[in-house]
Formats: structure tokens, sequence, C-alpha cells
């Protein structure tokens, strides 16, 4: 979805001509995979941090067109809302400082932000769901100036024949709310990392992401109020999930999901899914060669597994693979980024090479529950680990993922005094059992607090950089 449209209204004759060229493309794909055509070298890591614009009282500010021209920089781009941006990081090598190295990057794009957003009497924040957003900022009058976007909306609502969304969360509360637009997507924002690997290890790499989403969906959530409810503890989950659904609302193969198996022999199988079972959202065609992949690549921009397989490019144009792990949501700071982005690694590092699969002792439905059970009651939450035994995941984690994030770090040659640092703040949430959705229920606890009052209290915190596992009342 990154890619931009040159228009948001399609014809009869546009669908029919996208769904011709990427028959054509999977089918080359398809010979790519099974020839081995994609880049086998060193793994790399990258990451997309997703960001609130705020006002002077603590509200959506809708200004990230003025934003981004100021601002003049590659690694910032405009996302759904004028209230959100996206933050990249450069691709680099999955070894040594690696992490120290995405800090300081990352560190340097958001004070050039944070002084941008400054010079115009705003804020930027990263939280997963901002507690201050109101239903009537995720309005059409607030999409970013973009033909995608609208173009997602209209396709959508075609699917849906008309029909408003029907968002519906059990939480600590209820919400059930109508919503006449997919803006309503625009309430959740992600920290997502990127892992290039090989076709060979491909497999494995996102197989082990699926079981991991459970635990690192818990330690990491972050979005426990929306429109004022409290409701899961990464509310974000479900609400993403309800704000794209098109067609039947029955249908169980949503484009946002868990997904619908463990991948078996290579990712080509949920390339071929998209191409079976996914309706054409964005019949957009490209001009260049089959070889570019333009509409393969769009269509799987519309299609958001919370573990995503995507194609690249490198410089010399060569292709590669790599996994979009998209449970993680913004925030509370930059360094609990990080330590999640280590988490994750570290972890997938070690599943994915153990002799025996974990795929092969955990039924992907038992790690599809666990996921869901993770998103609702975060570090409270208990599920089912390999070989069928119930656990509560901070015991899980103390017994278990940490020493496993470790090695896996280890493996990787990541230098030990970043592995100590960031595996460290996971060890302090786990230990304390405050994450950004505990602190900020307890914050509302404690002082009774509203969501303007909590987002200031929220926001005053993020900027002082402590992790969240920190953050005192």
């Amino acid at each position: 979805m990154g890619q931009e449209i040159a228009t948001s209204h399609f014809t009869t004759a546009d669908f029919d001509a996208f769904t011709e060229r990427l028959r054509l493309e999977t089918a080359l794909l398809e010979e790519w995979f099974q020839a081995g055509r994609f880049c086998a070298h060193q793994k790399m890591a990258g990451f997309e941090l997703e960001a609130w614009l705020i006002d002077r009282d603590f509200r959506p500010a809708p200004i990230n067109a003025e934003f981004l021209e100021r601002l003049a920089s590659p690694l910032v781009v405009p996302e759904l809302a004028r209230f959100n941006v996206e933050l990249n990081g450069t691709p680099l090598p999955l070894t040594g400082h690696v992490l120290s190295e995405m800090g300081a990057e990352l560190a340097e794009t958001w004070s050039l932000c944070a002084q941008t957003a400054h010079n115009l009497n705003a804020e930027l924040v990263m939280v997963g769901m901002l507690p201050t957003v109101r239903q009537e900022d995720l309005t059409l009058a607030n999409v970013s100036a973009l033909a995608r976007f609208r173009a997602l909306n209209e396709q959508v609502f075609r699917l849906r024949q008309d029909r408003p969304l029907h968002l519906k969360i059990h939480g600590q509360e209820l919400l059930d709310i109508q919503h006449p637009d997919i803006m309503i997507e625009a309430a959740a924002t992600s920290f997502q990392t990127h892992l290039q690997v090989s076709p060979a290890e491909a497999v494995r790499y996102y197989n082990a992401s699926q079981i991991l989403s459970a635990p690192i969906v818990a330690v990491a959530a972050n979005s426990p109020y929306l429109f004022g409810k409290d409701l899961w503890d990464e509310t974000r989950i479900p609400l993403f999930e309800q704000a794209v659904a098109g067609g039947d609302p029955d249908l169980a193969l949503r484009r946002v999901s868990f997904g619908t198996g463990y991948a078996r022999g290579s990712l080509m199988e949920c390339f071929q899914e998209n191409l079976t079972v996914y309706p054409v959202l964005l019949p957009m065609a490209m001009e260049g060669a089959a070889e570019h992949l333009r509409h393969v690549r769009l269509h799987n921009g519309t299609i958001w597994r919370w573990n995503r397989p995507l194609i690249g490019f490198g410089l010399e144009g060569e292709p590669h693979v790599r996994i979009e792990h998209r449970v993680i949501p913004a925030g509370p700071t930059l360094v609990d980024s990080l330590a999640n982005a280590a988490l994750y690694y570290g972890l997938v590092q070690s599943l994915a090479t153990q002799a025996e699969p974990p795929e092969a002792r955990l039924p992907f439905e038992t790690a599809q529950d666990n996921f869901y059970q993770a998103a609702q009651h975060g570090l409270r939450a208990q599920i089912t680990w390999v070989e069928g035994q119930q656990v509560s995941i901070r015991a899980l984690f103390l017994e278990h993922l940490l020493p496993l994030a470790h090695r896996g770090l280890e493996e990787l040659g990541l230098v030990q005094g970043d592995i100590a640092l960031f595996l460290g703040i996971i060890a302090g949430r786990v230990q304390t059992g405050q994450n950004g959705a505990a602190w900020q229920r307890a914050y509302v606890a404690h002082h009774g607090a509203t969501m303007t009052e909590l987002t200031a209290a929220y926001v005053a915190h993020q900027h002082c950089g402590e992790p969240v596992h920190e953050w005192n009342l």
C-alpha cells in the first residue's frame, strides 16, 4: 500500500486488465520460487514506525501535508489520516551493532520530526491508539491527500454494497458502533519489523513469526482505550480486522487476519491465496515488465496478514523475500520499540532453527487462539505452548522465551551490550507486569484521569525516554 496510484475511480475493464496482469505475474513469481531466484545473502532488518501528530490540547492535528513538506525527508511518509505519519528505517544487516545503528537513525529521524512538529505548534507521539481520538475525527475530511487512500475506501465499500462498518469489541467494556468509512482504521498505529531471509529459510521463519505473535503482542501491548472505552490490552487487533472488512461480514478469509495456516512448501502459497481468494481492490494497471511484479506487490499490499510475506528488490535489482511482523504497536518510547524488535529477531532466530520445527508441535489453530488471547489480556494471558502445556505469558517469558531470545541474538552475531540492554527492558516489563497498556490503565485508576489527562502524562513520560516499565504514576 506504499505505492501511489493515479486515480481512485475504476471500470470493469480496469479490473479485467489488472487481474490478467496479476495472473501473469503470480505465475512468474511461482517460477522464481521454484528456481531459487531470490537473494540468499545475509539476513537484513528494517522497520516502520507510525506516529501521531497532536496539538497543544493533546488532540489529533490533521497537518501531515504541511509537516511533511517542511520536513522533506525520504524516510517519513504520509499515513491514511492527516494526523498520522510513518517513519522508516534503512535496511541493515542483522548482526553486530544493528540494534544500536537502527536506534541511532530512528532517534535522529524522530528528533527532526519532533522539531518540525514543534514549529507547527504540534507534537509527535508514538502510541498504539491515541486515547483522545474521537470517532468524529476519523472521517474522510481527514484522509491524507493520496489517491490510493480514497480508492481503498471506495473499493471496500463497493464490496460491502455501501453497508457501514460494524465495529464491536468486547473487552473490559463493550464498544459497539457503526462507521461510514475505513478511516476508523486510522485509530491504530504500529511498529512493524521487517526480516529479509533466504527462500530456503522463509517457511520456518514465517511459521515461527506466527507462533511468536502471541507472546510478543502480550509484552508489547499499548492500546487499551478507544473512544473512552477500556477494551483489549492491544485493541488495534480487533479494530483493524473489522476496519477493512469487505463483502460478506461473516467471511472467514478477512483481508486483515492471522492467516489460514502455516506455510508448508514455500511462501508462494500466500501469493497464490492472494490471487484465488481475495478480490482485487485497487485495479491500477501499471507500466513496466512483468519482472517488476508491480501488480502482485500492489495486491499483496491490500491484504494485511499479521505476519505478511513481501517481495522486494535490492539496489542491483535482485528480488528478495522478507517477512513483515505487524503485531507490535507504536511506542511507548524509542527504546521500548527497539527492545520489541530485539525480542522478535532473537526469538524468531531461535524458533526457526530448532531441530524439530515448533509448528509440528503446536497446531495452527492453537497459535491463532493464543494470539487473540494475548492481544486481549496482555501479560495476564494464559496460552497453550508447544507440547500442549498451559502457561502464563509471564512465566513463559521468564523460564523459556527470554533465554531463547538471548541465544538467537547471539547466533545472529549481535554485540553483547545491545543484547543485554534491550532484552533487559523486556525482562523489566515481564517482572513488573507493566507494559504500555498496564501503565495506561493504572494511571487512569490511580488518578481518575480523563483521556486528555492520560495522554498528557503519557507524552510527558515519552519525552523523558525511560522504558515504560520504569514509568511511575
